[in-house]
């Protein structure tokens, strides 16, 4: 499989699946909405800043993250390091019009933030084969590139 065909995947996905560890050392998964990617290995999910996995990220941010399309049989995990950003310029980039159903206050509401996810390496499979995504290889691939809605994109 190639990047971009890989890239495709993480495009076509709404959501994905984000795994962590919580306080008491359980393994957590989380279904979230994740649309903003910065090429393979950056991608940013808004959520309530007083949910239990963003505590849990908080203390250990080693997570991972899986996108995956049931119609194809494909799908790409990214390991790496997931950090919690209540920075102006991450809620702003994420906000959509009603928001603030869920954040009463806006985009200042002390309930909402960002995680980034940044990968360091990743597997990948389809109906063809499977594989491995080395940090270089990431790196590589995501060099000069910025955060964008890639689901909005794929649709154009």
């Amino acid at each position: 499989m190639t990047k971009d065909e890989i890239k495709d995947i993480i495009d076509r996905s709404l959501f994905a699946v984000l795994g962590y560890t919580d306080e008491n050392g359980r393994q957590n998964v989380r279904r979230v909405f994740c649309v903003w990617h910065k090429g393979i290995g950056g991608h940013l999910i808004s959520t309530n800043t007083s949910s239990q996995h963003v505590h849990s990220l908080m203390k250990n941010g080693n997570s991972c993250l899986y996108f995956f399309d049931d119609a194809s049989f494909e799908g790409v995990c990214l390991y790496g390091k997931s950090t919690v950003r209540s920075d102006r310029e991450y809620k702003e980039l994420l906000w959509n019009d009603g928001d603030e159903k869920y954040y009463p206050k806006g985009i200042d509401d002390e309930d909402y933030c960002v995680i980034e996810f940044t990968a360091d390496s990743g597997r990948y499979y389809r109906y063809d084969g499977k594989g491995d995504l080395t940090g270089d290889e990431i790196l590589a691939y995501d060099s000069g590139k910025t955060f964008v809605n890639g689901y909005a994109e794929s649709r154009k």
